[in-house]
């Protein structure tokens, strides 16, 4: 009998890069489960990760992921075709069923990166699709977790809680191991400033004692961390609409981002090597356009 879940932290080495992208793998009392499953590129690396812990990939039945971006839920069809259920905000559901139109969003974004990115997307049949809803309480394997509806990042987001730690997968934004920096990720169409802060607000209440955000790894400074997450997601929003007020288009405030960013990473220690990485993670220009999507529908409401 296992007493307290075993946690252990999945680096799918995201591009070759080590510690940019998680899957968390938990074993209860009965057995292993996966939160997030990464992108088709590094099913692979996934599945070897949880072998190394001594599980064989048909041995996970149950597999949750916070939502639908690629990066955190591309496998989710394999996993379903292989038996495995999978969990997700009902807004996303239909999308791993039939995943036609969130690829052709993002092919729309990433051209002839796609492949080489997120590899392949396969459809979860509905059987395999569990809809999940804010404040549903999930017994899986002996564990019981309960998800929290998280919007800001995206509408079809949910952090899983389990006892007094929580899988945050983006709502809690990025912080990569090594350095006390967080990012926001706020690509298109979804990104909502004051969304998000009720989201940071929520967690914030619920005291956890770490969290684990799917970029990357634990977090133990929860609230310093949240609170820190809170104040940039509003300075972000703030200097990217004093470029569009400066009249800069979309193509002159991504260089002028990037350096903002760089600059402040830089004055927190990181290296050049250390700013690649929170770009591999969270790609600068999609911030720019998810925030510049969110001042347009200011302007429109």
């Amino acid at each position: 009998m296992i007493e307290k879940p075993e946690i252990h932290v999945l680096d799918l080495n995201f591009q070759g890069l080590p510690e940019i992208t998680a899957a968390y793998l938990i074993v209860g009392p009965e057995g292993p489960i996966l939160i997030e499953t990464g992108p088709g590129s590094t099913l692979q690396t996934l599945l070897s990760q949880i072998r190394q812990h001594g599980y064989e990939p048909e041995q996970i039945k149950h597999v949750l992921v916070t939502h639908i971006h690629l990066d955190h839920a591309g496998a989710a069809g394999w996993w379903a075709q292989q038996g495995a259920q999978i969990y997700v905000h009902s807004f996303g559901a239909r999308h791993l069923i039939s995943p036609e139109k969130l690829l052709a969003s993002a092919q729309r974004i990433y051209g002839d990166k796609m492949d080489t990115l997120w590899g392949e997307m396969l459809p979860a049949p509905a059987e395999n699709v569990t809809e999940v809803f804010d404040n549903d309480v999930l017994e899986l394997a002996g564990l019981t977790i309960t998800a929290l509806e998280t919007p800001g990042h995206a509408r079809h987001h949910h952090v899983y809680v389990l006892g007094d730690v929580a899988f945050a997968g983006d709502a809690a934004a990025a912080r990569l191991p090594g350095w006390d920096l967080p990012d926001v990720p706020a690509p298109p169409p979804e990104f909502e400033l004051e969304v998000w802060e009720t989201t940071l607000d929520r967690l914030l209440a619920q005291n956890f004692q770490r969290i684990y955000p799917t970029h990357f790894g634990a977090v133990d400074d929860v609230a310093g961390h949240l609170l820190a997450v809170k104040a940039l997601v509003r300075e972000t929003v703030v200097f990217i609409k004093a470029q569009i007020d400066a009249g800069h288009n979309r193509d002159e405030i991504v260089p002028i981002y990037e350096n903002w960013f760089a600059e402040r990473a830089k004055a927190a220690g990181l290296t050049d090597e250390g700013i690649a990485h929170y770009a591999a993670a969270n790609p600068l220009y999609m911030s720019v356009d998810g925030i510049m999507r969110y001042w347009r529908k200011q302007v429109q409401a």
